[in-house]
């Protein structure tokens, strides 16, 4: 496996606790949206510490975007990944699967679960073939929401945002679990893709199995 020595170019928070890294990107290094890479820190005693983040950015772009939520409670990568500052140097290595889209469904994501549809869903709507795609997405509160303001742009009402520990006015306060698929989804021979905690993952991914439908899943490593 290659493995590369890139140049952080910008950091900026996105959320309070969800930060974008810009790096430099290497010569002819390509990946399909919803595909991943191992992300290590370029510092002595972090440079085999990976971790695996989804590229959030396109192909085409110049550059490699990464959208990482920090777990300062976990004392680790990601903690120390936040710590880093433009010119500083991350190791990332080859790209790998992780969703696979096969067209228009129901994405299903919990808290920083929703990286892996970022590029999926940027990508859509650069070729103009959004169309009936929907973004149901859970976080406990509204300030936890990633990209909430491009997600409302781009896919109007079909993004619907859970909150499960906030009531708060243009949110739907619930848990998406096996009753609220029965309640909200009339369709379950169309494409379900799930990503989030292990426990988020799991139970929809049985939820949706027992409703007759065959999701494509992540579980997302915190």
């Amino acid at each position: 496996m290659a493995e590369y020595k890139q140049k952080i170019l910008m950091t900026e928070f996105v959320t309070h606790d969800v930060k974008r890294f810009i790096i430099e990107k290497p010569e002819n290094y390509e990946f399909e949206p919803g595909q991943a890479t191992e992300v290590a820190v370029a510092e002595e005693g972090w440079e085999d510490k990976k971790r695996p983040f989804t590229f959030t950015s396109l192909n085409e772009d110049k550059v490699l975007e990464f959208t990482i939520k920090g777990y300062p409670e976990h004392n680790g990568v990601t903690e120390k990944l936040h710590s880093l500052v433009s010119g500083d140097e991350l190791l990332i290595e080859d790209p790998w699967g992780t969703i696979n889209y096969q067209g228009e469904g129901v994405f299903l994501a919990g808290g920083a679960g929703v990286t892996p549809f970022i590029a999926i869903l940027r990508n859509l709507r650069n070729k103009r073939k959004l169309g009936s795609n929907e973004l149901i997405f859970a976080n406990k509160k509204a300030k936890d929401v990633i990209l909430e303001k491009e997600f409302r742009e781009m896919l109007g009402d079909n993004f619907i945002p859970i909150l499960t520990e906030e009531e708060k006015e243009g949110y739907e306060k619930d848990y998406i679990n096996k009753d609220y698929l029965k309640r909200n989804i009339d369709d379950f021979s169309q494409n379900f893709y799930v990503c989030g905690p292990p426990n988020f993952v799991e139970d929809l991914t049985e939820a949706l199995k027992e409703l007759g439908a065959d999701p494509d899943e992540v579980v997302l490593e915190e």
